[in-house]
């Protein structure tokens, strides 16, 4: 499989398939093909798996796209202005992301249900108590809400992130949460309560404009039903 990313901040991925060649997609993901590639909707693992990818965000139901008699072209576009990055997975080398993260992938990569191990960085770190988990082996595409910082933890370096801000990062990170020092500042500081916490060593992706604060910013925009 080949593949070409355009088109940020509203972007698309086109990927190229040889002959059998199959990529798995959420639901709705697809927005062009060549008329050679078969679609089928399954569960992609059984009723288990199904509901652990509903619980991160994900669809109940997958849709897998298989080249069929030949090469065959795919694409794939963003919900969201943003970027779409490719992570090469493989045993011993996945990756969590934020819910609702997963946009395509090669049919080798499993995608699963993350539970956060500490509860306070699931319930207050803004990330969610449960996160997406991608693993087996190939590439697989993920959505990122607006443009993607990357950072590369030495073991033991720690990065402090507003809520939201986390997009991904390597299964050898960890991630816990911290108070805001000082009642002023947790009332008055317009930063809220709670930062989370990224502790190396691995790669984390922090995102500029998480979905989160752009909708509260617009709600005050929004009339309400009188």
């Amino acid at each position: 499989m080949k593949y070409q990313i355009y088109g940020e901040p509203l972007p698309v991925v086109t990927c190229n398939l040889e002959a059998g060649e199959t990529m798995i997609t959420e639901r709705g993901s697809m927005c062009w093909m060549s008329p050679n590639m078969n679609m089928e909707t399954s569960t992609n693992g059984g009723i288990g798996k199904a509901f652990g990818r509903m619980f991160s965000g994900d669809s109940f139901f997958q849709n897998r796209y298989t080249a069929m008699g030949g090469e065959g072209m795919i694409a794939f576009a963003s919900s969201f202005p943003g970027s779409i990055r490719a992570f090469n997975i493989s045993p011993g080398n996945g990756m969590i992301v934020q819910k609702s993260a997963f946009l395509a992938s090669e049919e080798g990569v499993e995608l699963s249900v993350h539970f956060q191990k500490k509860l306070g960085a699931g319930f207050f770190g803004g990330e969610g108590f449960i996160m997406q988990r991608l693993s087996g082996h190939g590439i697989a595409f993920v959505e990122i809400d607006g443009s993607a910082i990357e950072y590369e933890l030495q073991a033991g370096q720690k990065i402090i992130v507003d809520t939201g801000y986390v997009a991904a990062m390597t299964e050898s990170c960890q991630m816990d949460i911290q108070t805001v020092p000082g009642v002023k500042n947790m009332i008055f500081g317009g930063e809220g309560i709670f930062n989370t916490v990224i502790t190396g060593p691995g790669k984390i992706i922090l995102q500029t404009m998480p979905i989160s604060s752009v909708a509260g910013s617009i709600r005050p925009f929004i009339p309400t039903a009188k």
